[in-house]
C-alpha cells in the first residue's frame, strides 16, 4: 500500500471514529424532566421513533427547553409521504391554533409600546365594515362591549366558528369561557383598522417586526411566503396525503401561522425568560383571567382549570402547566411551559394524531398534557 492510500484510509477510520465519538456523546446527553428526573436523548429518540412507527406518523418537528435555554430540538419522519422527502430543522408546519398565543403576545406588546387598552370596546374601529346583520339582534348591544382582554382569554361568548351564520353571544361578554377562533379574526380586524393598516401583508409585517423577529423566530410567519414552498410539509389525514399547501393571504390571529419546534420554543423561551416585554406585562399574560366551573368541558376532558391571556393553564402532579393546542387539517400541534421549572416542550407534526403520540412519549417523559 502506498503512502497516499495509507494517508487515505487513516484518515478515514479517523473520521468514523470521530463521528462515532459524537453520536456516543449526543445519546449520552441528558434531559431534565418536570418530575425531577433525567433522561438521555437516545431514549428519547426511541420513544419517539416507535411511537411513531405504531401510528404510521408522517412526521414530527419537537423542542424542549430546559432551565431556560432551549437544549433539544430535532425533526423526524417524513414531510411528504409520496416524496419520502424528510423533515428537518427547516420544515415549516402549520402552527394552527398555537397561532393564538403568539398574537397575543404580539397584541400585549402594541399595550406597552402604542398603550392600547385591554379593555376599550374593540366594536369601534369595526363599525365600519363589519355588518350589522353578520350578528344575530339580540346579541349585537353585547358584541358592542367586547374588549381584547375578553377576547384573549375566550370570555366573548362568540361560537368558535361561526361558518358565515350570524354571531349569537352564549352569555354577558367577560362573565363565562367560551373558546373561540372567530373572536380573535374580529380582533385582529380591529387592531388592523386602529392602525390603519391591511391585515394582509402589512399586518404580518408588524407582528415580525415587533414580535417573532425581535425573538429570532425567522421561520414564523402569518401570511404565505413563496420563499418556503419547497421546505413546507404537507399535511395528512386518516392516512392520505393532503397535497396542496394552504397558503393564506390575510393575517388569521387564530390558526394561520406557518413555524417549527425550534422557532417556536424561541417564543416560550421569552415567555419563561421575558426580554421583548417586560416582566410585568408577561405576568399579565399568565394570570388567570377566567376559573373554569366544574361543567366547563375542557376542565372535564382534561383536566384544564382556566385561561390567561393567550394560554390556558392546568395544574399537574409536577406544578402548573400554561398550554395550548393546535389543530388544522392535515396537522396538530402542541405547546407546554412550567415557569417554576424553566421548562418548556413544542411539538408540530404534519397528521390529526399527534396527541396519541404524545401519550406514548409520556410513557418516558411522565404528564405534559
Amino acid at each position: 500500500m502506498n503512502y497516499l492510500k495509507l494517508k487515505f484510509w487513516v484518515s478515514f477510520f479517523a473520521l468514523i471514529l470521530y463521528l462515532s465519538n459524537i453520536q456516543a456523546q449526543n445519546a449520552d446527553k441528558t434531559l431534565w424532566i418536570p418530575s425531577g428526573k433525567t433522561i438521555t436523548i437516545e431514549q428519547l429518540e426511541s420513544r419517539i421513533e416507535s411511537g411513531m412507527d405504531s401510528l404510521n406518523y408522517p412526521g414530527l418537528s419537537i423542542a424542549i427547553i430546559n432551565n431556560n435555554q432551549l437544549v433539544y430540538s430535532n425533526a423526524f419522519g417524513v414531510a411528504n409521504t409520496e416524496t419520502k422527502e424528510k423533515v428537518t430543522g427547516k420544515t415549516i408546519f402549520q402552527g394552527a391554533s398555537l397561532s393564538k398565543p403568539l398574537f397575543a403576545y404580539f397584541i400585549m406588546k402594541m399595550e406597552e409600546e402604542y398603550h392600547l387598552n385591554l379593555d376599550n370596546p374593540i366594536y369601534p374601529y369595526l363599525a365600519t365594515i363589519f355588518p350589522k346583520e353578520a350578528i344575530e339582534a339580540k346579541s349585537f348591544e353585547a358584541y358592542k362591549t367586547i374588549t381584547p382582554r375578553m377576547v384573549l382569554s375566550h370570555t366573548t361568548g362568540i361560537p368558535n366558528w361561526t361558518n358565515g351564520k350570524p354571531i349569537s353571544i352564549a352569555f354577558k361578554p367577560g362573565t363565562d369561557f367560551s373558546y373561540s377562533g372567530e373572536a380573535y379574526q374580529h380582533l385582529g380586524a380591529a387592531f388592523a383598522l386602529k392602525m390603519g393598516i391591511d391585515w394582509g401583508a402589512p399586518l404580518n409585517d408588524m407582528i415580525k417586526r415587533n414580535a417573532t423577529d425581535t425573538l429570532g423566530m425567522n421561520s414564523s410567519f402569518y401570511v404565505w411566503d413563496d420563499r418556503f414552498n419547497t421546505i413546507t410539509a404537507r399535511g395528512h389525514s386518516e392516512n392520505k396525503m393532503i397535497p396542496e399547501i394552504k397558503k393564506y393571504k390575510k393575517v388569521g390571529p387564530g390558526f394561520s401561522l406557518y413555524t417549527n419546534a425550534s422557532d417556536y420554543a424561541l417564543f416560550l423561551l421569552e415567555m419563561l425568560n421575558p426580554k421583548n416585554i417586560s416582566v410585568s406585562t408577561r405576568d399579565k399574560m399568565l394570570e388567570e383571567q377566567i376559573h373554569f366551573k366544574e361543567n366547563n368541558d375542557l376542565f372535564i376532558e382534561t383536566g384544564q382549570t382556566g385561561w390567561g391571556l393567550g394560554f390556558a393553564q392546568k395544574q399537574t402532579t409536577n406544578g402548573l402547566v400554561h398550554l395550548h393546542t393546535g389543530k388544522n387539517p392535515g396537522f396538530e400541534s402542541y405547546a407546554m411551559f412550567m415557569p417554576e421549572h424553566n421548562y418548556g416542550l413544542v411539538m408540530f407534526g404534519n397528521a390529526n394524531n399527534l396527541f396519541p403520540l404524545l401519550r406514548s412519549i409520556e410513557a418516558l417523559i411522565g404528564e405534559h398534557f
